[in-house]
């Protein structure tokens, strides 16, 4: 099968047709808009249903171990993302990727609004990981295949494109969440599916129009040799795995405890193996190795920031179930609907960001800089959360506005980051690794809430202060040092702006 140029394949794009931007730019804005609609708006209610007793409809588990499970859970949906950019760089291609991760997503879902037991809600888990490993960074690659690679547009288009992504996640919890909360958890989690459902019909029926080529070609095909290697290691690892699995269970040493140990030390082992086989491969050339060491320290702020701002769904929506006053503004407020509040600020506020990098032009601060920029307001959103209990104390109720300030800093933050972060891993990535290096990047979330399932467990109301400062703390001198080294970083992106 012939390869086809970067050219062709932007070419092959309609390059207008959606707000200036590639008319494929309106396919990947739904079909992710959709994903993370079903995404967001399951994990909006999914630890109330984990601790809620089991006359209310949920799980009955404690507190502490529905904390830990949302972040294990969140590593190990962005940990599949090394298989779901494998796959598509070496089997069968970006666009086949985004449609069979959507079935698997949408099957977890039904899975989960399906009435039942502990082991159906760990199956429709691991459906969604699964799911979620194939789909979300090949719809990010395919993106950055519709622009060529001096298009000017490409940081606006990201932008546009997470703005889409944080219109499903406002829509999620407001929706899935009240359906949830108010009537029946396993309801929310059907109004999911459908969501998944819809981005994978608007997928199929706009692909072939809108995305041309994108998305089609495998970067880096097996070889036949190659297929039967792979095929026999993947074999023999689920034997092994199986026979571990089963020891470790007689013996006693398959416990929550070393589970979270384990996605402990994995979240952050597999991105250092992928940076160091990426750098050590014949097929990466001297610039691009260059490159991957100045993404080194992008990513590690990518942690720290993430480390911060998925807290949202674990300490932050207990925080609202436990500490908030939920009628401080004349009526009653669902813990799950403060969710929204990031994505809310997210896509009103990213049309302003896209538009600011726009108007400044070279004048715009550099990648490392963005990136600090975005751990710095990370850090500062939890001493903000930390000063009611500064004023009045763990034991009373809390203003929501405070909850709603914490976010909104933290947001400012995201900006500066995320968006940027999608676009600099296009232009920073190996040409041989694009889609692995796109999941890479969503490793540094794989490794943040790898973190995060380690220390929610410290949590209560008495001990808040300290934990969201040391947090925040920590943030805020890594912003610093990141600001002192950005010229360096510069220098290794080898003309990369």
């Amino acid at each position: 099968m012939s390869q086809f140029t970067k050219k062709e394949i932007v070419e092959s794009v309609p390059q207008s047709g959606f707000f200036g931007q590639p008319k494929g730019l309106f396919t990947l804005f739904f079909t992710e808009f959709w994903e993370r609609f079903s995404y967001y708006g399951m994990r909006a209610i999914l630890v109330f249903y984990m601790y809620y007793e089991v006359s209310k409809g949920g799980l009955g588990l404690s507190e502490s171990t529905a904390l830990a499970i949302v972040s294990i859970y969140g590593s190990l949906v962005y940990m599949s993302g090394i298989i779901g950019g494998w796959l598509a760089d070496r089997v069968f291609g970006t666009s086949r990727a985004v449609f069979y991760g959507g079935i698997l997503i949408m099957l977890g879902h039904i899975v989960l609004a399906l009435p039942g037991s502990l082991t159906l809600f760990f199956i429709s888990m691991g459906l969604i990981v699964l799911g979620t490993g194939l789909l979300k960074p090949n719809v990010s690659t395919i993106v950055g295949d519709i622009y060529s690679e001096d298009d000017v547009r490409i940081d606006s288009g990201f932008s546009i494109f997470y703005m889409g992504i944080n219109m499903g996640s406002f829509i999620a919890p407001l929706t899935v969440g009240t359906l949830g909360l108010k009537y029946n958890f396993h309801l929310g989690f059907g109004l999911a599916a459908v969501g998944m459902f819809a981005g994978l019909v608007l997928f199929v029926l706009t692909k072939k129009k809108n995305l041309g080529l994108a998305g089609t070609q495998i970067a880096n095909p097996l070889s036949p040799v190659e297929r039967s290697k792979y095929l026999k290691i993947f074999l023999s690892a689920i034997v092994v795995l199986g026979i571990l699995i089963f020891v470790s269970a007689q013996q006693g040493w398959l416990t929550f405890t070393s589970f979270i140990a384990l996605v402990g030390v994995l979240g952050f082992l597999i991105p250092f193996t992928y940076f160091f086989v990426m750098y050590r491969s014949k097929k990466t050339t001297a610039d691009e190795k260059s490159r991957i060491l100045a993404y080194i320290p992008l990513f590690l702020a990518s942690v720290m920031f993430w480390a911060i701002a998925e807290q949202g769904s674990t300490i932050l929506a207990l925080y609202a179930d436990k500490r908030t006053n939920l009628d401080a503004l004349g009526f009653h407020i669902e813990p799950a609907w403060f969710q929204s509040l990031n994505p809310l600020f997210i896509f009103t506020l990213a049309p302003v960001f896209a538009w600011l990098w726009i108007k400044m032009g070279k004048r715009q601060p550099t990648i490392p800089q963005k990136f600090a920029f975005g751990i710095l307001f990370a850090g500062l959103s939890f001493i903000v959360i930390l000063v009611p209990a500064f004023l009045g104390g763990s034991d009373t109720l809390v203003n929501p506005i405070w909850l709603v300030l914490s976010i909104f800093i933290a947001v400012l933050g995201e900006l500066c980051l995320s968006p940027v972060g999608l676009s600099a891993t296009t232009k920073l990535a190996p040409v041989a690794f694009s889609a692995q290096t796109m999941s890479l990047w969503f490793l540094s979330n794989a490794a943040a809430q790898a973190l995060n399932a380690q220390i929610v467990q410290f949590y209560s109301p008495k001990n808040e202060m300290m934990y969201f400062g040391v947090i925040g703390g920590i943030a805020i001198g890594l912003s610093i040092l990141l600001f002192a080294i950005s010229p360096i970083i510069l220098k290794y992106m080898k003309g990369i702006k």
